[in-house]
C-alpha cells in the first residue's frame, strides 16, 4: 500500500493597515529610536485599525483567502483547527467553531489548540497526522489570528523583548494526497520551568478582575523576574532552536545543508543573525520582518507568502518552519515545495 502524504494546498495572510513605527515605540517606551530599530529589529509594527482586526475575524479573512486561492469549497471541509491565540474577542469563545461557520465549512468539524506563538506548526503537525489516521478527513483548515499588542504596556521595561508583538491573521489549507507542497518531518521541544516567567497577571482565578487590578494595570502581559529569566533562556534558547530544526530535518531525510528557505519568527537582530549563521543561511534564504513585527502564530505563513512573492521560495525548495513561544516551547517543520 502506497504511504499516504499530506500537502499543502494553498496559504492566507490577513494585515490590518495600522502600525506604530520606531519612532511611536521610542516615544512611548523611552527607548531610544536606535535601539529599537537596530537591535529590536523593528521598523514599524502591524497594529489593529479597523472593526475586522480581531483575532478569530482576522483569521476568517486570511482563511477566505487561502479557500480561494486554492479553489477549495468550504463545504469540502472536513475538519477546522483554529492555531491562534487564546486572547481573542471574548473570553471563552471557542474560536475554530467560530470560524468555520463565519467561512461555510458547514461540513467540517472544529477545535481550538494552543502553544503560544508555536501553535501554528502544531496544528499543521494535528492537522497531517489526523487526515492520515482517519478515512474521514481528506481537507483541513488550519487558521490563526493574533492580537497580542494589546497586552503590552511599553512603560513596562520588564517586557522589552516583547514589545514587537503585533496584529494579523494567517491560514493554510491542507488535502490528503495533495500533489504539491508536502509537510514532512517535524520536531518538538518543551520547557516548563518557563511556565510561570510570563504571564498576565490579573483576570484568572487567583487574582480576579477588580477595580484594584484595572487601577495597577495588571491586565497586560508581564515577566516575573527579567534577569533570571534572561540568564536561564539565552543559550539554552538558541540550542534549542536549531535542535529542532536538525531534528525535523532528520526526519524528513535531510540535513541543514539541504535548506532552501528559513520561514522564522520575528526576532531581535542579534539572535535571527546567529541562528542563520550556525544554519550556513543568508539573508537571501529567509525573511526578517522588520516592517511587520511578530504576528504570533502567524509568522511562518506571513513568511511563506513572502518568501513565495520575492522569489525566494520556488518548485523544489526545502522549507523549514520554526517557532518558539513563551511557556516555552520550540517547534520546526519542514515542507518540500512544489510538485512531489
Amino acid at each position: 500500500m502506497n504511504k499516504q502524504s499530506v500537502g499543502v494546498v494553498s496559504i492566507g495572510v490577513y494585515i490590518p493597515k495600522g502600525f506604530h513605527t520606531s519612532e511611536d515605540i521610542a516615544r512611548a517606551s523611552g527607548v531610544p529610536k536606535e535601539i529599537v530599530e537596530e537591535k529590536m529589529g523593528i521598523l514599524r509594527k502591524v497594529m489593529p485599525a479597523s472593526d475586522k482586526d480581531h483575532p478569530i475575524s482576522m483569521g476568517v479573512e486570511a482563511s477566505k483567502v487561502a479557500l480561494e486561492r486554492g479553489n477549495v469549497n468550504p463545504e469540502e471541509v472536513d475538519l477546522v483547527i483554529w492555531s491562534g491565540e487564546e486572547y481573542k474577542e471574548y473570553p471563552m469563545v471557542t474560536a475554530g467553531i467560530k470560524l468555520q461557520h463565519e467561512v461555510g465549512a458547514i461540513n467540517a468539524w472544529a477545535f481550538d489548540t494552543s502553544q503560544r506563538c508555536g501553535t501554528m506548526i502544531v496544528g499543521l503537525k494535528l492537522a497531517k497526522d489526523m487526515m492520515i489516521a482517519n478515512e474521514d478527513i481528506n481537507t483541513v483548515l488550519v487558521a490563526a489570528g493574533y492580537r497580542n499588542c494589546d497586552l503590552i504596556n511599553y512603560q513596562n521595561q520588564r517586557t522589552r523583548f516583547m514589545f514587537n508583538l503585533a496584529a494579523g491573521g494567517a491560514a493554510a489549507v491542507l488535502k490528503k494526497n495533495h500533489p504539491r507542497n508536502h509537510i514532512l518531518g517535524a520536531a518538538f521541544m518543551s520547557d516548563g520551568s518557563f511556565a510561570d516567567d510570563v504571564y498576565v497577571p490579573a483576570g484568572g482565578t487567583i487574582m480576579p478582575t477588580s477595580h484594584e487590578t484595572l487601577e495597577r494595570k495588571l491586565h497586560y502581559l508581564d515577566v516575573r523576574d527579567p534577569e533570571d529569566m534572561k540568564r536561564r533562556l539565552d543559550d539554552l534558547s538558541m540550542k534549542n532552536f536549531l535542535k529542532v530544526v536538525e531534528d525535523a530535518l532528520e526526519k524528513s531525510g535531510y540535513t541543514t545543508k539541504d535548506i532552501d528557505y528559513l520561514a522564522i519568527l520575528h526576532m531581535k537582530r542579534s539572535a535571527h543573525n546567529y541562528i542563520l549563521s550556525e544554519l550556513g543561511l543568508n539573508e537571501n534564504q529567509t525573511t526578517y520582518f522588520e516592517e511587520y513585527g511578530h504576528l504570533g502564530q502567524c509568522d511562518q505563513i506571513l513568511s511563506l507568502e513572502l518568501g513565495l512573492k520575492s522569489g525566494k521560495i520556488r518548485d523544489g525548495s526545502l522549507v523549514v518552519l520554526v517557532s518558539a513561544g513563551i511557556g516555552y516551547a520550540w517547534d520546526a517543520l519542514v515542507i518540500k515545495w512544489g510538485p512531489c
